[in-house]
C-alpha cells in the first residue's frame, strides 16, 4: 500500500459525512498519474504554494499602501491567518483540512497592486470587468507556468467562489469563505490601531460585547460559534447572534478605515499608477515581456495588460511607472 491509498482511507473512516474527501474529487481538467505519498489535494496547496504568484503576495497591499512598518499585514499574511483560522475549522467539523487549506492558500492570487483599489481601476478601465476571485481562478488556470496549475475543481471551486454571489460547492469551500471575513475584519482592525487611524474607544461597543474586546478574543468567539452552529450540518453557519455583530463590525471598518480615511490617503495615487499603466501598455504593446506577446493575438491586448498588471507587486508597479513616466536625469559629461 502506498502512502496516499493510506490517507484516502484514514479519510474515509474518519472525516465528516459531509467532507469531500480526495478520493472522491471531480478530478482535474488535463489526467495525472496519482502521487504515491501525497492526496491530489495535498499536491494542488503545494502547487500553490510554490508558484510565483503565491510569492509575489508578499508585496501586494492588503490596506495599508506600501507600508514603512514591518509589523502590518501584507496579501500574504492575511492568506496564512486566513488558512490557519480556516483549517482549524475544518479540524474541528471533521472536514477536508487539505482542501481547506489549499482553496485558502490560493483565493488571493489575483489580487491586483494596491488591493482593492488598484481592482477598481481595472474594472473600469477592462470593458468587461475585472473581479479578483475571478482572475484568481485564471491564475491557476491559464497564467501560472506553462499550463496552469491543473489544480482540482473543489480547489478552483473554492477559489472563485471564495466572495461573489455564490457559494463553493464544498464545505471545506464555505468555510474559507467566512475564514476570509473574520481575519480581515480582526487584522485590519489590529493595523488601524497601530497605526493610530482608530482608537479602542472607536470600536462600536455593542459588537465588543458580543465579539470579545481584544483581537484574540474575537477571533475565539467566531471561530468557536461557526464551529458550533455548524457541527453536524450540511452547511456552514454562524449564530444569528454573532453573524449580525461581524456583519455591523464590517460595516463599521468600511465606514471608518476602508473608505476615506488616513489608512486610504495614496489611494488615489494608486489609482493614478494603475491606470496610467493599462492606458500605455495597451498603446503601446511592444513593451510587454516577450512571454507574454504571443498571446495577444489570441486574447487581445487588453486581456493581456490587465494581466500583467494584476501580477504586479505594489513595489514592481511603481518601478514602472517611473520607468515610464519619469524623466531620468541627464548624466554628467
Amino acid at each position: 500500500m502506498d502512502i496516499r491509498l493510506r490517507t484516502e482511507e484514514l479519510e474515509n473512516k474518519n472525516l465528516s459525512p459531509y467532507a469531500c474527501r480526495s478520493s472522491m474529487s471531480r478530478g482535474r481538467e488535463r489526467p495525472e498519474e496519482p502521487c504515491p505519498v501525497r492526496t491530489v489535494f495535498q499536491r494542488d496547496r503545494d502547487r500553490i504554494i510554490h508558484s510565483k504568484a503565491f510569492r509575489r503576495l508578499k508585496l501586494k497591499t492588503q490596506v495599508f499602501i506600501i507600508p514603512e512598518g514591518d509589523h502590518y499585514r501584507t496579501r500574504l499574511t492575511h492568506t496564512l491567518e486566513v488558512a490557519q483560522i480556516a483549517r482549524t475549522c475544518a479540524k474541528a467539523l471533521g472536514l477536508n483540512e487539505d482542501l481547506t487549506e489549499a482553496i485558502a492558500l490560493g483565493h488571493d492570487l489575483g489580487h491586483t497592486p494596491f488591493g482593492h483599489a488598484g481592482e477598481q481601476v481595472l474594472d473600469r478601465v477592462y470593458a468587461p470587468g475585472f473581479k479578483h476571485n475571478e482572475q484568481s481562478l485564471r491564475v491557476v488556470e491559464l497564467l501560472e507556468g506553462q499550463k496552469g496549475l491543473n489544480l482540482t475543481y473543489e480547489v478552483r471551486d473554492g477559489i472563485l467562489n471564495h466572495t461573489g454571489p455564490r457559494k463553493p460547492v464544498t464545505l471545506e469551500g464555505q468555510i474559507v469563505r467566512i475564514a476570509d471575513r473574520i481575519a480581515y475584519i480582526n487584522h485590519d482592525i489590529d493595523d488601524a490601531l497601530r497605526a493610530g487611524v482608530l482608537n479602542q474607544q472607536d470600536l462600536p461597543g455593542e459588537c465588543l460585547r458580543v465579539l470579545g474586546a481584544s483581537h484574540s478574543q474575537r477571533i475565539n468567539t467566531m471561530v468557536l460559534d461557526l464551529v458550533q452552529s455548524s457541527m453536524g450540518k450540511p452547511e456552514i453557519t454562524m449564530s444569528p447572534a454573532v453573524q449580525e455583530a461581524m456583519d455591523r463590525l464590517r460595516t463599521f471598518m468600511f465606514d471608518h478605515v476602508y473608505i476615506g480615511s488616513e489608512a486610504k490617503k495614496e489611494e488615489d495615487k494608486a489609482r493614478h499608477v494603475v491606470e496610467g499603466l493599462y492606458l500605455y501598455y495597451v498603446e503601446h504593446p511592444h513593451l510587454l515581456p516577450d512571454y507574454l506577446l504571443s498571446r495577444v493575438e489570441q486574447e487581445g491586448i487588453a486581456r493581456v495588460v490587465v494581466d500583467y498588471i494584476a501580477g504586479m507587486t505594489d513595489r514592481f508597479a511603481v518601478a514602472q511607472y517611473k520607468k515610464l513616466f519619469i524623466p531620468k536625469g541627464f548624466p554628467l559629461g
